[in-house]
């Protein structure tokens, strides 16, 4: 169909992009399998991708993770440090697809948020080094036009 318009942020490319070099950070760097999710700006998953060998509930916290740095703006791991009874009310107001641990960052395109990415499956300082490095090399790439991550984990 034509006609419809398209939400802003990343496009399948780009998500790809992410999940993909956010699991090759992983492999290189030794951590257990991850599960990455990367959402669009209406939280909705556009890629998720669990290494082989990862634990199937990882799957579903990265997109929790993923959805809780967008629907705050901020990474996932800032929201840990609110009191328990607003950690609680938030879990209720939203399903409990809320997990306040590090893991979940914005993506962003100057100051506009264009979806977040999240990681699961290792320690949580692990699961956002591996989504944090992923999202620099994704804005080399496309500053430098590089080619596709390596596909350790393809």
């Amino acid at each position: 169909m034509t006609g419809i318009p398209r939400l802003p942020g990343l496009t399948l490319a780009d998500a790809d992009w992410l999940a993909q070099a956010a699991l090759d950070v992983g492999a290189e760097r030794g951590f257990p399998p991850l599960a990455v999710a990367v959402i669009d700006v209406a939280g909705e998953v556009i890629v998720l991708r669990r290494a082989d060998g990862g634990m199937p509930m990882t799957s579903r916290i990265a997109v929790a993770k993923a959805r809780t740095a967008l629907v705050a703006l901020q990474p996932s791991r800032a929201l840990g440090e609110l009191p328990s009874q607003i950690t609680d009310s938030i879990q209720h107001l939203y399903d409990s697809d809320f997990v306040p641990r590090a893991g979940g960052i914005l993506v962003t395109g100057g100051d506009v948020a264009l979806g977040a990415a999240a990681a699961s499956g290792a320690h949580g300082d692990e699961d956002e080094e591996a989504v944090l490095v992923a999202v620099e090399r994704w804005r080399t790439h496309l500053s430098e036009g590089t080619a596709q991550p390596s596909a350790h984990s393809r």
